[in-house]
């Protein structure tokens, strides 16, 4: 009887798992700006509801996950897990592709935001969550998101306006010479 139960269990874990993978990988590099800290993040998420899953309901299952993957993030950030500062990002090797290209001027972005504007963003705009649903994912009030949401929208929007002219003066200042 207990054999069977936990086989469908584990049945039902592995179908969410499939499904949702991609969609927790996506918010974890976002949040990280790293695949391979993505990947770290996404399987100890998935771990920590795998071990809760009979207390989860199924409707919210990935909300919940990507609440755990939220707070593994806070978690390993208090702790100083992972992160390297350097003077300067590395120059890319070649240019790839515009998408390429706007993603990785995406993630360059978010990276530059305070840690709660940047789950903000990434659970709001990203993942097309209600202020409501991110409210309660990261346990701040409606007016906490709409707040973090507006003030990491503004700062976006400066870096992205002096990525902007660097680039063109950069691209004027190569013509003139």
């Amino acid at each position: 009887m207990f054999g069977s139960a936990k086989a469908e269990r584990d049945a039902a874990f592995t179908e969410f798992m499939r499904a949702a993978t991609p969609s927790l990988l996506r918010t974890a590099w976002l949040l990280t700006g790293s695949a391979d800290t993505a990947h770290d993040l996404v399987q100890a998420a998935l771990v920590k509801t795998y071990a809760a899953w009979s207390r989860v309901r199924r409707e919210d299952a990935v909300a919940y996950a990507r609440r755990v993957l939220v707070n593994e993030k806070t978690d390993r950030w208090r702790k100083g897990h992972g992160e390297i500062t350097v003077a300067e990002l590395p120059e890319a090797a070649q240019r790839m592709s515009t998408t390429v290209e706007d993603r990785d001027e995406a993630a360059r972005l978010l990276a530059l935001l305070p840690d709660q504007q940047r789950r903000v963003i990434v659970l709001r705009y990203y993942n097309d969550l209600s202020e409501q649903a991110v409210a309660e994912i990261l346990g701040l009030s409606v007016g906490g998101v709409k707040s973090s949401a507006s003030r990491g929208l503004a700062a976006l929007r400066v870096q992205l306006a002096a990525a902007s002219s660097t680039s063109t003066a950069a691209t004027t200042e190569g013509r003139v010479r």
